[in-house]
C-alpha cells in the first residue's frame, strides 16, 4: 500500500491513481489494492490523505481480510480478489472510475448534508439558549453580580458555583407519593413543602415552588445560591434541588419539631418551650444572623426573619430557612435600596418598610421583635388589637419605662425563668427595635450582650413605629363627665401608625 501511495502520487501519474498486486506467501496468496485521490488535492495533499489513513489501518483493521478506508477526497481498498481491472480493459476500467467516482460524490454529499443538519441544530439550539438566558436575564435584574454563577472562578473561594446535587423529578413524586397531600407538611409564600426520603431513608422536606406563586425564579435561585453555600449549625442545609418538566423543588434537611411559630403561637404547645429552651432558640439565632453577617464568605441580609422561618430540629435547636429575599452585600457596602419591598409586617424595620433601605440593621430589627415574641408568647403583628391596644414593641418598651417588664414575661413560664436573664433578655430586645438604625447594635455586639452577665447595657429609645393604636378612654363615670365644660373637645385622638 506505501508503493501503491507513492505511484498514486507521482509526477506522471495524472490521475492520482494506482492499483496492484503481491503476493503475500503461504495459504493468503494475492493480494490487491487500490488508492485514489480527487483531482482537486495537490499530489502533496493527496499523499498526506492516503498516508493518514494508512496509519489508521493496523488500529482498526488489522483482523481484516478485506478492508476500505475512505473520506471525502481519498480512497484506500485492500482485498483478496481483483476487484478493479486491468489497464487493458479500458471500459470496464472507465465504469469501475465512474462507480468509485459515484461513490466519492455519494459520501461528499451525504456529508454535506449532515454538516448542514448539524450546524441548523447547533443553530437553533443556540438561539433558544440565548432567548432563554435573555429572560432570565430580567428576571434577575435585581440579583447582585456577586450572587450569581461564575462558571470562570471555580477555585476561588469566593465563587458561588457550587456542585449542588440534583435529584431526578420521578424519585420525588416517588418519595411524596406524586405531591400528596398526606405527605404535605404546610405551605408558605414560595409554596407547599412535602415530607419525603431519600433512598437511604433519611426523611427529607421538599419545598415546590408553586405555579401562582408571588415568587418565581430570582427567589428560587436566591435558595439555591445561599443555602448551597452557607454552612452553619444555626441554618436550614439544602440537600439538593430539581428543575424538570417546570417543576422548580429544593429538598431539604427534615426538622422533625416544625417552625418556631408552630409552638410558640399555640396555647398547648408552647408549653413545651421552658425558659432553658426560649433562651437557647435566642442564643442560637443570635449566632445564625452573625454569621450571615460577618462570618459568612458574603455579607448576607434574609430580610424576612420571623418565627415562621425559624425550624426547630429534634433537639429543638434553631435553624433559619427560607432564603428567597435575602441579598448579598459586596465587601464595604453597608445599605441598599429597592423600590420592591417584600417581607413579612410587624418584622419590618420601618426604613425599609417606608424607603425601601436595607441592611445589616434590618435583621436586627427583626431578631428584637423575634426576642419579644419569644419572651412573651405573642405575635407582634395582631398584638395591637389585644387589650393593651398597641403593638408588642410600643407595650414592652412602656412596661421597661415603668419598671414593670416582667410583666411582659409569657404566664406559662411562671416562676421558672430568672429575673436577670429574662430583664436581660428584654432590654437587648429593645434595643434592637429602636427606631433610628444607628440606634440599633450589631449582631456581634447583641451575641456578646446575650453571653455576659457583666456587661452594662444602654437603655433603649423608644421602638419603631411600626404597629400601633391608642385606645380611647372611657368615661370614669357619669357624674364626671357631666361636670366637664361642654366647650371641651374629649374626643380621643388616634395615634395613627403604620402596621
Amino acid at each position: 500500500m506505501p508503493n501503491l501511495i507513492k505511484n498514486a502520487t507521482a509526477e506522471s501519474n495524472l490521475m492520482m491513481y494506482a492499483t496492484g498486486e503481491f503476493n503475500s506467501g503461504g495459504p493468503l496468496g494475492e493480494r490487491y489494492g487500490l488508492v485514489q485521490c480527487t483531482l482537486d488535492l495537490t499530489r502533496e495533499q493527496c499523499s498526506q490523505c492516503l498516508n493518514a489513513m494508512l496509519d489508521q489501518v493496523p488500529k482498526r483493521c488489522a483482523a481484516k481480510v478485506e478492508w476500505m478506508v475512505g473520506s471525502p477526497s481519498c480512497l484506500m481498498k485492500y482485498e483478496d480478489y481483483m476487484f478493479y481491472n486491468s489497464p487493458g480493459s479500458s471500459l470496464l476500467n472507465s465504469a469501475k472510475k465512474s462507480r468509485i467516482k459515484t461513490k466519492t460524490l455519494i459520501i461528499i454529499i451525504v456529508s454535506v448534508l449532515v454538516a448542514v443538519a448539524l450546524l441548523s441544530s447547533g443553530f437553533y439550539f443556540l438561539r433558544q439558549r440565548k432567548n432563554k438566558l435573555n429572560n432570565d436575564a430580567l428576571l434577575l435584574e435585581s440579583i447582585p453580580i456577586s450572587m450569581c454563577y461564575n462558571s470562570q472562578s471555580q477555585g476561588d473561594e469566593d465563587s458561588l458555583n457550587a456542585d449542588l446535587p440534583t435529584v431526578p423529578l420521578i424519585w420525588i413524586r416517588q418519595s411524596t407519593n406524586n405531591f400528596s397531600d398526606c405527605c404535605k407538611l404546610g405551605e408558605g409564600g414560595f409554596g407547599p413543602v412535602y415530607k419525603g426520603s431519600l433512598q437511604d431513608g433519611t426523611e427529607v422536606a421538599i419545598k415546590r415552588l408553586s405555579k401562582a406563586s408571588g415568587q418565581g425564579l430570582v427567589e428560587f435561585m436566591n435558595e439555591v445560591i445561599f443555602i448551597a453555600k452557607l454552612q452553619h449549625r444555626n441554618l436550614v442545609r439544602l440537600l439538593g434541588c430539581c428543575v424538570e418538566n417546570n417543576e422548580k423543588l429544593l429538598v431539604y434537611e427534615y426538622m422533625s419539631n416544625s417552625s418556631l411559630a408552630f409552638h410558640l403561637f399555640d396555647e398547648e404547645r408552647r408549653k413545651k418551650l421552658n425558659w432553658r429552651l426560649r433562651l437557647n432558640i435566642i442564643n442560637g439565632l443570635a449566632r445564625g444572623i452573625l454569621y450571615l453577617h460577618e462570618d459568612s464568605r458574603l455579607r448576607v441580609i434574609h430580610r424576612d426573619l420571623k418565627a415562621s422561618n425559624v425550624l426547630l430540629d429534634d433537639d429543638m435547636n434553631p435553624k433559619i430557612s427560607d432564603f428567597g429575599l435575602a441579598r448579598a452585600f459586596e465587601k464595604g457596602q453597608n445599605q441598599e435600596n429597592t423600590t420592591r419591598v417584600m417581607g413579612t409586617y410587624g418584622y419590618m424595620a420601618p426604613e425599609y418598610a417606608m424607603e425601601g433601605l436595607y441592611s445589616v440593621k434590618s435583621d436586627v430589627f427583626s431578631f428584637g421583635v423575634l426576642l419579644l415574641e419569644i419572651i412573651s408568647g405573642k405575635r407582634n403583628g395582631g398584638f395591637y388589637l389585644s387589650e393593651h391596644g398597641q403593638s408588642l414593641l410600643v407595650y414592652s418598651w412602656r412596661l421597661w419605662c415603668e419598671g414593670e417588664c416582667l410583666k411582659l414575661v409569657d404566664p406559662i413560664l411562671e416562676n421558672t425563668y430568672t429575673r436577670n436573664e429574662v430583664r436581660r433578655c428584654i432590654q437587648i430586645g429593645l434595643l434592637c427595635v429602636q427606631e433610628d438604625a444607628v440606634d440599633r447594635p450589631t449582631m456581634s455586639t447583641v451575641v456578646v450582650m446575650l453571653a455576659s452577665e457583666t456587661m452594662t447595657l444602654p437603655n433603649p429609645n423608644h421602638p419603631a413605629f411600626s404597629v400601633g393604636r391608642k385606645i380611647r378612654e372611657e368615661d370614669q363615670t357619669s357624674n364626671n363627665a357631666s361636670n366637664i365644660d361642654p366647650s371641651v373637645n374629649i374626643a380621643s385622638v388616634s395615634n395613627i401608625l403604620p402596621r
